[in-house]
């Protein structure tokens, strides 16, 4: 099952801690084009090592990465160690704090057929192609994944609670969400977390295409590697690890934008839906999805001059013939995905994750206004998935569609790095676990 380490991050130097706030960035796949400007005038930015600028931008990134060894601004702690992450934050309508607690250390890389580490999500092969590249140039990992296990009795969070009475860093990033870090030295300690993810299978909840990178590295480095032992440095990858268990788990819809059909017409597209939905306009469009919000196989329809809400009539759901199960094909995306992408925009599921006349954001606000100023020609409006139907997709060895979810808050790129060079990797024999 799941095999976890500590291991000795790279950190921005001391001198630094009073700005880790300006240093911090978005993950690759969130990062906006205003956001990456705005990051990239701050030479110390840990933009420069995840997403930087220039025509090759792997090389570009190993440079910096190669400059900032040499002058300090980054070093190895002395120590190995099990870095704690909490993040507070708040929802709308909510007055209460929510704060994910977890915790960030290397994990042996598996492919997904060992079912110990199990994804939910379909990748897009360009973004797996770019994070292989830069992984295998940088040998770092820049931001963790994000993994969830299952733990009914909580056996870790006293030690994370502990630790957070002494942090390292305490910032409120770009989604207003209030990051702290703190790090887990003792040794017991340590092995009581391996311990407990031992016999754990971990769930990928965000960084598909990051870990399918490191999997792809692995395979490459491998095939090279006469030698391979499986305890070489490349085997493993960074991972942010939290309790599924946890009632302050959130998971955000990520609704669809189509953009850039050709002959594209308000009224054929709602002659092609009427065989499957049932049809409802929608006098104030910005009240769309809490229209249909809380309602199975129900979406909003944004266009620019009016808005819909569609829901699927029950008799049509025996005729998706994609070869899934039950608990596949009775989720909202697949719905989507099925009749809306493929039947009505004649998208095939093969081709639906790499085309782009199909974008994806988590904003409603964003999409309403995309759609007034012409970026998109329709905005299609979802409900957020559960927590248990992600574990029951995971169960059943079958995957979402890609971008079908989003687990907020997104955890940041900037605290700590792990090394996957060999002179930098290993344990001393007395911490092997």
């Amino acid at each position: 099952m799941a095999e976890i380490q500590p291991f000795k991050g790279w950190r921005y130097n001391e001198d630094f801690n009073s700005k880790i706030e300006e240093l911090t960035s978005p993950l690759f796949d969130v990062v906006s084009s205003k956001q990456r400007e705005k990051l990239y005038k701050n030479p110390n930015s840990s933009i420069h090592l995840s997403v930087p600028a220039g025509e090759h931008p792997a090389q570009e990134a190993k440079s910096t990465l190669e400059q900032w060894k040499k002058e300090g601004i980054i070093k190895q702690d002395a120590l190995p160690g099990i870095y704690i992450y909490y993040q507070y934050f708040n929802l709308p309508g909510s007055l209460n704090e929510f704060c994910r607690k977890g915790f960030i250390c290397n994990i042996r890389i598996h492919h997904f057929e060992e079912k110990v580490i199990l994804r939910h999500e379909n990748t897009i092969p360009v973004s797996v192609n770019d994070r292989q590249e830069m992984l295998e140039t940088t040998q770092l990992h820049v931001s963790p994944t994000h993994g969830l296990y299952s733990d009914v009795l909580f056996e870790l969070e006293h030690f994370m609670d502990d630790a957070m009475l002494n942090p390292i860093y305490e910032t409120e990033d770009y989604q207003g969400v209030r990051d702290v870090l703190a790090v887990i030295h003792d040794y017991e300690i340590i092995k009581k977390f391996v311990s407990v993810l031992s016999d754990k299978t971990i769930i990928l909840a965000d960084g598909h295409h990051r870990y399918q990178g490191s999997l792809s590295n692995m395979e490459k480095q491998k095939e090279a590697n006469p030698q391979h032992t499986g305890n070489e440095a490349y085997n493993f990858h960074m991972m942010y690890l939290t309790n599924m268990e946890s009632d302050h788990l959130r998971i955000m819809p990520t609704h669809r934008l189509i953009k850039e059909v050709e002959d594209f017409s308000e009224e054929k597209i709602m002659e092609a839906i009427e065989p499957y939905f049932t049809i409802k306009p929608v006098e104030d469009a910005f009240t769309i999805n809490e229209v249909i919000y809380g309602k199975k196989w129900a979406f909003g329809l944004l266009f620019k001059d009016n808005a819909y809400k569609i829901r699927l009539k029950p008799e049509m759901i025996d005729q998706i013939s994609w070869p899934f199960p039950d608990i596949i094909k009775h989720l909202d995306l697949t719905i989507l995905h099925y009749f809306l992408l493929e039947k009505v925009f004649h998208i095939k599921g093969k081709d639906q994750r790499s085309a782009s006349n199909v974008s994806y954001d988590r904003s409603f606000s964003d999409c309403f206004a995309k759609v007034l100023k012409n970026e998109a020609q329709l905005a299609i409006i979802v409900n957020e998935i559960s927590v248990q139907d992600v574990k029951k997709v995971c169960d059943s060895g079958f995957t979402l569609p890609q971008k079908s979810t989003y687990f907020y808050p997104k955890v940041i790129s900037g605290f700590v790095f792990s090394s996957i060079k060999e002179d930098e990797f290993p344990l001393p024999n007395s911490l092997r676990f």
